[in-house]
């Protein structure tokens, strides 16, 4: 067993896993080690079907390989943290809300009514990625999922003039994709894992996370099946983010709540499972003209606070 076990990377090469069952496993979503070892052998029999005792040893099997009870020091984590990167969002202020820019190896959920600049944040980013990295990027490509035809090149054109960037540059390094439903949508985000081999990326838009499983999953009968899905889909984002050192920014509608009284009405969209697995988590609403307000709602280390930016043909600025 030792010898077979040896550098095993794809699911195939597990023992007890043959080609069908391989097949079977990915098309259930399990596409790597990890994400076998943390199953129950209950959920993999039943995804691949076949028996539990042979799910049973496929898990103990992956648990091997996959490194599962590895407890790091601080001191190594705090390294890593070191290799975090920041991408400027254009507005001083609000780069200052969220301590530097949006944030690499972490998914930014931004959340708010329509018209409230979710997607022109997002636009601004993937010119913004390209940067040199003392002006605030990466210098490095981005991938934008695009799940309501919301991505419009001109508007890239007209950021990436505002920094004297040559726009033809910049659109080369975007890589956008149109999602036609969830499942394609949980696809793209596989195949960007597998571009990202090739493509150097350091950002990944998916504008909006919840729009396609809104629509597809309608009643209270569908909930516990939406919720799974969409939990699956956020691992994976994160996976992409952790492996690539990325910044992950999704958008989020919201969904009005009339019977709510106090505080505000309107609640972003899939609930718990995009809260606990966004780390940061950013309200945006509509001020005065071309003002915005955003609101950082959750983080894991920095304060609950307010910023102000504007929106102009240029782009986001203060």
């Amino acid at each position: 067993m030792g010898s077979e076990i040896g550098n095993v990377r794809e699911i195939d090469q597990l023992p007890g896993v043959g080609p069908a069952t391989a097949e079977k496993l990915r098309e259930a979503g399990y596409s790597d080690l990890m994400s076998i070892a943390v199953a129950s052998p209950r959920e993999l029999a039943e995804a691949a079907e076949i028996g539990e005792s042979t799910a049973s040893k496929i898990i103990i099997n992956a648990r091997k390989l996959a490194d599962i009870g590895n407890f790091e020091t601080g001191t190594v984590l705090m390294e890593k943290r070191s290799k975090i990167g920041k991408i400027t969002t254009g507005s001083k202020m609000f780069d200052e809300l969220l301590g530097g820019g949006f944030e690499t190896q972490s998914i930014t959920e931004l959340f708010g009514e329509f018209g409230s600049s979710k997607t022109q944040i997002a636009h601004q980013l993937c010119v913004n990625v390209q940067l040199p990295k003392d002006q605030g990027g990466l210098e490095s490509h981005a991938f934008f999922i695009d799940t309501e035809n919301t991505f419009r090149p001109e508007r890239i054109v007209q950021m990436a003039e505002a920094y004297s960037l040559d726009p033809d540059e910049v659109l080369e390094k975007i890589h956008v994709a149109r999602a036609y439903n969830s499942s394609h949508q949980m696809l793209l985000v596989e195949k960007v894992i597998d571009l990202s081999k090739e493509i150097p990326a350091r950002l990944l838009i998916v504008d909006s996370l919840t729009a396609h499983f809104r629509a597809e999953y309608v009643g209270r009968g569908a909930l516990a099946d939406r919720q799974q899905k969409l939990n699956k889909h956020m691992h994976d984002l994160l996976r992409w983010s952790d492996l690539n050192n990325g910044a992950v920014c999704v958008t989020n509608q919201v969904s009005s709540k009339p019977d709510t009284f106090f505080g505000d009405p309107t609640r972003p969209i899939g609930g718990h499972i995009v809260g606990h697995t966004a780390t940061f988590r950013i309200y945006l609403r509509k001020s005065k003209g071309p003002k915005r307000i955003a609101r950082l709602i959750d983080s894991p280390h920095l304060p609950e606070g307010e910023a102000v930016f504007t929106v102009t043909e240029k782009g986001i600025r203060d």
